[in-house]
């Protein structure tokens, strides 16, 4: 049976006391964030607030310290993981449409910037460092998708993100810090930005369910997805972080073992019929998990089913 939040937490509670947190005050981050601080962990976040939102941390008193600046800085680097015993990387260019117009940019921050992470973490002594993967990796393998999947990346952010775990690989495989990469599925929950073309569908769909508007699909809205709440991602972050017989690299995917397709998902949110368009290049048919490693390594399982992580947004469609 998966670990509730609170034993978790307990748990992590005197094993790192001093933690950085790239992109922490993002969605994902900034839940994990407050996770830790639950924990009794110290907290640096090191953000650049393109994305990132400091109303995200800002009820925090005490215990979380704020490095802004870029992941491509050598200096602020330094600065954010200085006396960390763990990493857990977060910070990245999200999108699979932006980086098939922005490819150099994909490349230089999310390959390259892990491995300058990687380095800094190396430097300042910590022992672990956790990085954020990507289902996108697999591009159209057939679900159930299991991390024996042969990669498949259909974009430069997918592309990136696998040689982000490269690095991750060949850093432990040198004994130089352990490392494991969690692949997340569709995650989505509180804090989750709807003002970009490039924002999660769900966070999409809830905000114009608010404002009443039409949601808009892009094909024939058939395809599946696998949503993750983001509360079972800071569960598995810290599960990961604290899973001692792992650390060489291993790739280990968040997601729910459930696909959901989009025009069901935007019943379950609006009250109007969604509007359809053409399909966007790069993107992946069908996509959920096999989740049964994350289980059977990391003692992990979602717990938020759909329609609950969906109240959690106050935007539900009531029935």
């Amino acid at each position: 049976m998966t670990m509730s939040r609170s034993a978790i937490e307990e748990r992590l509670r005197g094993t790192f006391q001093r933690v950085c947190v790239t992109g922490g005050a993002g969605f994902i981050g900034s839940h994990l964030v407050d996770g830790l601080r639950r924990a009794g962990s110290m907290v640096v976040v090191l953000d650049d607030l393109s994305t990132g939102r400091l109303e995200n941390l800002a009820h925090h008193a005490d215990g979380v310290e704020l490095v802004e600046g870029s992941i491509e800085d050598a200096t602020v680097r330094e600065d954010a993981v200085a006396g960390c015993d763990l990493v857990i990387h977060l910070a990245s260019r999200v999108s699979v449409a932006e980086s098939l117009a922005e490819p150099e940019r994909y490349h230089r921050v999310v390959a390259e910037g892990t491995r300058d992470m990687l380095e800094s973490a190396v430097a300042a002594g910590a022992g672990r460092l956790v990085l954020a993967g990507s289902c996108s990796v697999y591009g159209d393998a057939p679900p159930p998708i299991a991390e024996t999947a042969t990669p498949a990346p259909g974009s430069p952010y997918a592309d990136a993100k696998l040689v982000a775990e490269s690095h991750c690989r060949s850093f432990a495989e040198a004994g130089r810090i352990a490392t494991i990469c969690p692949r997340f599925f569709n995650v989505y929950g509180p804090r989750q930005r709807a003002d970009s073309p490039y924002s999660g569908v769900i966070a999409i769909f809830a905000a114009l369910a608010a404002r009443g508007e039409t949601p808009v699909i892009f094909g024939d809205g058939l395809q599946t997805r696998d949503f993750i709440h983001v509360e079972d991602v800071v569960r598995g972050l810290m599960l990961a972080a604290m899973a001692t017989d792992t650390g060489a690299g291993e790739a280990v995917n968040f997601g729910t073992g459930r696909g959901t397709d989009l025009v069901e998902l935007a019943g379950l949110l609006c009250s109007t019929p969604p509007r359809f368009e053409a399909a966007r290049d790069g993107e992946v048919r069908h996509s959920f998990a096999d989740a049964g490693l994350a289980a059977a390594l990391l003692g992990f399982e979602a717990e938020i089913d759909l329609p609950t992580g969906l109240a959690s947004l106050g935007h539900r469609r009531e029935s």
